[in-house]
C-alpha cells in the first residue's frame, strides 16, 4: 500500500519513479514506522502522511539540486529531506547533521540498509560544523529552523562561494523574510527566489526560500 501511495502522489507532482526508487522509499517508510514505535523519531506516523508530508515534501527540493552539488541538511531529524533526496539523486554528495543521537543512528541504519553511497550522517550540533566544514557546501537546506535569520546565521559560514541556502518553509515564509531582512543584510545575504507548492490532499502549502550572498558592488 505504501508503494502505491508513493507512486500515486509522486505522479501527481510530475515524478515517474523507478521501481527501485519506490522500493527504497517503501523500505524507508516501513523502517521509520518500526523504529518510531520505540524511539519517537517523528510525530508523523500514518502511512499516507509519511508519504506526503515527508517523502513528497522532500522531493520538491530535488529539481533544484544538480549532480555536481555538495548538499548539507542541517537538523535533518529522521532523515528529511536528505534521505529521500539521496534515493532520488544518488550522484549528489550529501552530509546530514543533527544533534539528536537516536535520529542519526536511524539515518545510519537506513544508509546501510539501502546501500546508499556518497552520504554521511553526523551526530553534531550545527554550531560545531564550521570547525571541519567551513566553506564546503554548494547547497545547504533545512526543514528544522523556525526562523530564517537563525538558519542563515548558522549556515552561511559553511557555504561555498556562489552556493545557495534553501530553507523549506510553510505559509508564514513572507513574515519570516520580513523580520529577517536586517540579519540578512548584516551577513551579506538576500532572498534570491521563492518557490511555492501545495502538498497533495490539502496537507499544506509550502515554499522553498532560496537565499544567496549579495554580489559585491
Amino acid at each position: 500500500m505504501i508503494r502505491d501511495m508513493i507512486k500515486l502522489y509522486a505522479n501527481d507532482i510530475g515524478w515517474e519513479l523507478s521501481e527501485e526508487i519506490i522500493g527504497s522509499l517503501d523500505t524507508f517508510a516501513l523502517e521509520l514506522k518500526k523504529w518510531n514505535r520505540r524511539l519517537n523519531l517523528t510525530a508523523i506516523t500514518k502511512e499516507r502522511e509519511i508519504v506526503i508530508k515527508h517523502f513528497i515534501d522532500s522531493m520538491h527540493l530535488a529539481p533544484y539540486l544538480s549532480d555536481d552539488d555538495n548538499l548539507l541538511d542541517i537538523g535533518s531529524g529522521a532523515g528529511f529531506p536528505i534521505i529521500p533526496l539521496k534515493i532520488i539523486k544518488p550522484e549528489t554528495d550529501m552530509v546530514s547533521a543533527d544533534s539528536v543521537a537516536k535520529k542519526i543512528n536511524f539515518q545510519r541504519h537506513i544508509i546501510r540498509l539501502l546501500g546508499l553511497q556518497g552520504i554521511e550522517a553526523l551526530h553534531v550540533r550545527g554550531e560545531e560544523l564550521p570547525e571541519q566544514y567551513a566553506g564546503k557546501f554548494s547547497f545547504i537546506t533545512s526543514r528544522a529552523f523556525k526562523r530564517l535569520d537563525h538558519f542563515v546565521a548558522l549556515a552561511s559560514p559553511l557555504l561555498a562561494k556562489g552556493g545557495r541556502l534553501v530553507a523549506m518553509k510553510g505559509e508564514d515564509a513572507d513574515e519570516e523574510i520580513s523580520v529577517s531582512r536586517d540579519t540578512f543584510q548584516e551577513l551579506g545575504f538576500a532572498v534570491n527566489a521563492i518557490y511555492h507548492y501545495n502538498l497533495p490532499l490539502n496537507m499544506g502549502r509550502h515554499c522553498l526560500v532560496e537565499i544567496k550572498a549579495c554580489e559585491a558592488a
